[in-house]
C-alpha cells in the first residue's frame, strides 16, 4: 500500500461562524491599541511653569 491510498479523505474545513461586523470591530480595535497617541498641537498648548519643591 502506497501512503496515498492509506489516506482517508479530509471534510472540509471548519470555518468559524464569525460576522463581518465582528471582524471589523476587532480590526478597529487592533489598530486603536497599535497606534500611538498623536502629538498635541503646538497652538493649542499652553505652557504653564512646573512647580518646584522649594530648598530647606
Amino acid at each position: 500500500m502506497s501512503a496515498i491510498e492509506n489516506k482517508q479523505p479530509q471534510p472540509f474545513a471548519v470555518v468559524a461562524g464569525v460576522s463581518m461586523r465582528d471582524l471589523l470591530a476587532s480590526c478597529a480595535a487592533a489598530e486603536a491599541v497599535s497606534t500611538p497617541p498623536r502629538l498635541p498641537d503646538p497652538a493649542t498648548v499652553v505652557e504653564q511653569p512646573m512647580e518646584r519643591p522649594k530648598a530647606a
